[in-house]
């Protein structure tokens, strides 16, 4: 597959714990994977230890810098707009916190090149429930806010808050971005909602997710709150695809 085009896109604040261990563990799979990352202006120095690897990773690894804290939904949208101007073949959100097993980027990317998936899905919940670290109070409400979503919306994925996702270039080029209206969380609950709706071939790949062991989790009560509401709006939203 070394002709096919692939980025993994990772939204950043304050990761300089991170970064640099992300950055490698990704360039050390035999696949030639590239990566983007979209900072949002994080003042722990983030940015600058990306731009110090650029000098060793000059043809892989690209940045992006934003003014603040503008949402992980935004900051995932403006890198696809990049891979798409960018001639990539497949775009893959990825955590810089290694919750998302680099690893097992090649299984991701094998389930859209291979099985014919649009969308593929890292699944923490598609054969039980493969979570490492969490409180057991974290678990359930992950769990049953995915069955919640199944539930109100008749998607039948059963990670729907996932964040680790492999696109192919013609799902996102179909997805009407400007028609995305949540920020946070809820984001990943309506990208996958726009596939299913607009006909593409989703598959969920099971992964074991560790949770972060270093930096802080941007989780919210408000995050939480907007997937909560934006779902029950999502049900009743008409989803078209990108006029042409």
């Amino acid at each position: 597959m070394a002709d096919i085009r692939k980025v993994v896109i990772i939204p950043t604040y304050n990761e300089k714990e991170n970064i640099e261990k992300i950055i490698r563990a990704v360039r050390q799979l035999e696949e030639d994977f590239h990566i983007l990352i979209v900072d949002d202006g994080s003042p722990d120095g983030t940015a600058s230890i990306v731009k110090g690897l650029q000098k060793e990773f000059k043809d892989s690894l690209f940045l992006i810098e934003r003014s603040g804290k503008l949402g992980l939904g935004t900051a995932y949208l403006t890198g696809f707009n990049w891979a798409i101007e960018n001639n990539y073949d497949y775009a893959i959100e990825m955590d810089a916190d290694f919750s998302h097993p680099p690893k097992d980027l090649p299984r991701l990317l094998s389930a859209c090149t291979e099985d014919g998936a649009d969308l593929s899905i890292g699944s923490r919940y598609c054969n039980g429930i493969s979570v490492i670290n969490w409180p057991i109070g974290r678990v359930i409400m992950s769990y049953y806010a995915s069955a919640y979503v199944r539930f109100v919306l008749g998607m039948k994925v059963y990670d729907t808050t996932a964040g680790f996702k492999c696109y192919s270039r013609k799902l996102l080029e179909t997805i009407d971005f400007d028609n995305i209206k949540m920020k946070g969380y809820g984001f990943q609950i309506e990208m996958k909602y726009n596939a299913y709706k607009l006909g593409f071939k989703i598959k969920e790949v099971p992964i074991i997710f560790v949770d972060r062991t270093e930096g802080t989790s941007k989780m919210s009560s408000g995050i939480f709150g907007e997937a909560f509401w934006g779902v029950l709006k999502l049900r009743f939203r008409k989803i078209k695809p990108k006029q042409k």
